[in-house]
């Protein structure tokens, strides 16, 4: 339904293509921010047990004095930066991908391979943005599972009810399902040489070169090529 919509209201107010599809891209991180922030700082947002068996309040957890309380607390801190690090990698090869490829669902997925070897430094480009993108989502996977470990003997240690349990899987799983796309995104993209997108709803492939930037490469052609022209009408002008 929302495609229809998004369709007619293009078709009435000739927006971009582009355009939308940095619009849904900002607006998915955006809700992944709550998600992320939520699913790494286990230690503030997961509810433990204080004094008379009371749940710990958000200004108690973070001013927990204990060592080890502190330990998981600096790792969580980490594991949030990592992520976020990790995400703004995602962004600018999805940034990328939206300013120089297309999707054309009239074509295969991997019709991208065979179309842009015509273009070498946008080739080179989107294989060092795939490996990049790969090798920074294992490291941050790696950091995240150390994450889960720390606070999983936190959860053990500072346990109150069943709110604890429920609150610390479903965190945890939310992460893990996007970490778990994410991968499925980079290891198709690195092992396949394509250019999958990481937010949207489906997985699905920029597979040709963007509109844009073959209508700007066309008029630079046709620039280029009068400019030639004007030059050999000026040399015939001077040696008639």
């Amino acid at each position: 339904m929302y495609k229809i919509i998004i369709y007619y209201y293009n078709k009435m107010f000739h927006i971009n293509e582009d355009i939308v599809q940095r619009i849904k891209v900002g607006a998915i991180f955006l809700l992944q921010v709550y998600k992320v922030t939520t699913g790494t700082m286990l230690s503030l947002f997961i509810p433990q047990a204080c004094e008379n068996n009371k749940i710990c309040t958000l200004s108690q957890n973070y001013h927990n004095k204990d060592p080890y309380h502190k330990t998981v607390f600096y790792w969580n801190c980490f594991a949030m930066v990592t992520f976020f690090t990790y995400y703004l990698i995602e962004l600018r090869r999805e940034e990328w991908a939206i300013k120089y490829l297309d999707i054309d669902n009239n074509k295969p997925d991997n019709s991208l391979k065979e179309i842009i070897r015509a273009e070498p430094l946008l080739d080179k480009r989107m294989d060092r943005l795939n490996k990049y993108y790969y090798n920074t989502l294992i490291f941050n996977c790696g950091v995240y599972i150390i994450n889960i470990g720390f606070t999983a003997k936190l959860v053990k240690d500072t346990y109150h009810s069943s709110s604890t349990l429920s609150c610390f899987a479903s965190f945890v799983l939310l992460v893990l399902m996007k970490l778990f796309n994410s991968i499925v995104v980079a290891r198709e993209s690195v092992n396949n040489d394509k250019m999958m997108s990481a937010y949207m709803n489906e997985f699905v492939s920029f597979n040709v070169l963007d509109k844009d930037y073959v209508e700007k490469k066309q008029k630079e052609l046709e620039n280029q090529s009068e400019n030639l022209q004007l030059e050999e009408i000026q040399l015939q002008e001077v040696n008639p």
